[in-house]
């Protein structure tokens, strides 16, 4: 396939200042923020004057048909080519489109993304064929903010649909695989390679998950696997159905993936896992955790089976359609027989540690975080094997606020919290040993001389202290609440 066109289009994108800024200046916040919600009134009525930008707003995003002198303004030579392409769509007088053409940023670089149409604008239909390719959505851009952007010679991006993640990933590898099973997604992230510009770093490959790259390794593999729990019956979505039972395809590639990771790689995966009756759902997922990995589970949402449901089939454009209620209720009935009392969203983030023991962080965490999150979970990996003892010199973290509650005037607060502002912002609960361990770190004295101190100011026992709180000082430094100095 000759992409030799993707050099004139991107010209004429850039002339016309057809950018995610550009666009955003261009529809103003009310029309912009009526966009990502299905909607485009606010939008036509903003791109009413025929310039370049507009007409590309209008073709592309609104997917309003545009007048054929107006799409030969904004892509001067390049109608006919691009229709016979299939990016377009021409009659005698107008020009419609037939994919989406979407402005993105990344990382400070205009790129733009090509899709299958946005379904369900202003209402309308949004049943999608079974190789649907979806463009930047919700979870393509949680992995984006998840995913490390440290420079590295290879990366893999597993079930590349559109290819933004492969687009992300080429900033700062010298290689990227992206591979997939939908032939569709493989012509349109060869497509978008080439139209970023980074087609020679991107190699892409037609098959299932790990089988293009047997017997490889990467020092960067993400993904956003077809996740979506459900009976498998009716209709597969390739783009969100695995084809598999329940949240195997999850389990696969977590206990695939170590065997593909170079030493120190990672791997992170946005994903769905099943929370069943009768197990806690870290203790299940600790399960799937093996191969000389160090692993940091997040748990960022759970929803009840009704709720998971709905937003499914919603999806699928299938609510309110005639076999809506059977759809539903089969559905609900699944996930009763398996035993599944709710479903769990989040990210497992995987690190090859070179060999020894295992040591892995599940955590259930659905408050606000900072983004991108990258920066803390890379931060973990570098500390969650830290070699903190009592000779160590610790320093507590800039963004670390300790909060006290109790009544006004208590000569004791009832509970102390240390809490992080950047990061995942975690919160801790501490005593107030703790709280004065973490106020003494300023990489001055040791480790065991901070300990022995607070033990002379509380009266209590040196070594009792020490035994107690090294473990302590451990976590803190794993949490992100101290650093070694």
């Amino acid at each position: 396939m000759s992409l030799d066109f993707t050099a004139p289009l991107r010209d004429s994108l850039e002339r016309a200042g057809f950018t995610y800024d550009g666009v955003a200046d261009l529809l103003g916040r009310e029309a912009h923020d009526a966009l990502m919600r299905n909607e485009t009134t606010p939008g036509r009525r903003r791109t009413t004057g025929g310039s370049a930008a507009e007409t590309l707003v209008r073709l592309f995003l609104l997917q309003v048909p545009v007048p054929l002198a107006d799409a030969e303004r904004a892509l001067p030579g390049q109608v006919d080519r691009l229709a016979a392409e299939g990016l377009l769509e021409q009659s005698v007088s107008e020009v419609a489109a037939r994919l989406d053409i979407r402005p993105y940023a990344a990382d400070d670089t205009d790129l733009w993304v090509v899709s299958d149409l946005t379904p369900g604008l202003d209402g309308g239909p949004q049943r999608v064929g079974a190789d649907h390719v979806l463009g930047i959505s919700g979870a393509s851009s949680s992995l984006a903010q998840l995913t490390l952007r440290r420079p590295v010679a290879r990366s893999l991006d597993l079930g590349t649909g559109c290819g933004v993640q492969a687009l992300h990933l080429a900033g700062h590898s010298e290689r990227v695989v992206a591979t997939d099973v939908n032939a569709r997604a493989l012509r349109l992230t060869r497509l978008n390679a080439a139209l970023n510009g980074v087609a020679d770093r991107v190699e892409v490959r037609d098959g299932s998950y790990f089988e293009p790259v047997a017997g490889e390794r990467f020092d960067l593999i993400a993904t956003n696997p077809p996740f979506v729990i459900s009976p498998g019956t009716g209709e597969r979505l390739v783009y969100r159905d695995s084809g598999l039972p329940g949240d195997r395809v999850v389990e696969d590639i977590v206990r695939a993936a170590p065997a593909h990771l170079t030493e120190g790689g990672w791997c992170q995966v946005l994903a769905n896992w099943v929370i069943a009756r009768d197990q806690p759902w870290d203790e299940r997922l600790e399960g799937w955790l093996a191969g000389d990995c160090d692993a940091l589970v997040v748990q960022r949402e759970v929803l009840d089976p009704a709720a998971y449901v709905e937003l499914w089939l919603k999806d699928a454009g299938l609510h309110g359609a005639p076999d809506y209620l059977d759809r539903y209720d089969t559905w609900l009935s699944w996930f009763d027989d398996q035993g599944v009392e709710a479903i769990g969203f989040g990210w497992v983030n995987l690190r090859a540690s070179g060999g020894g023991e295992v040591l892995s962080e599940l955590l259930d965490w659905p408050y606000e975080v900072e983004q991108p999150i990258a920066p803390a979970i890379e931060a973990w990996g570098e500390t969650v094997r830290a070699d903190v003892g009592l000779d160590s010199l610790l320093v507590t973290r800039e963004d670390v606020r300790q909060e006290t509650v109790g009544p006004a005037g208590a000569e004791d607060p009832e509970a102390i919290v240390l809490r992080q502002q950047r990061g995942l912002r975690r919160a801790r609960q501490a005593d107030t040993v703790e709280a004065a361990l973490v106020g003494a770190c300023d990489g001055d004295l040791t480790l065991g001389q901070i300990l022995d101190a607070v033990a002379q100011l509380t009266g209590a026992d040196a070594d009792q202290v020490r035994t107690t709180y090294l473990p302590v000082a451990r976590d803190l430094v794993r949490e992100g609440f101290l650093d070694l100095a």
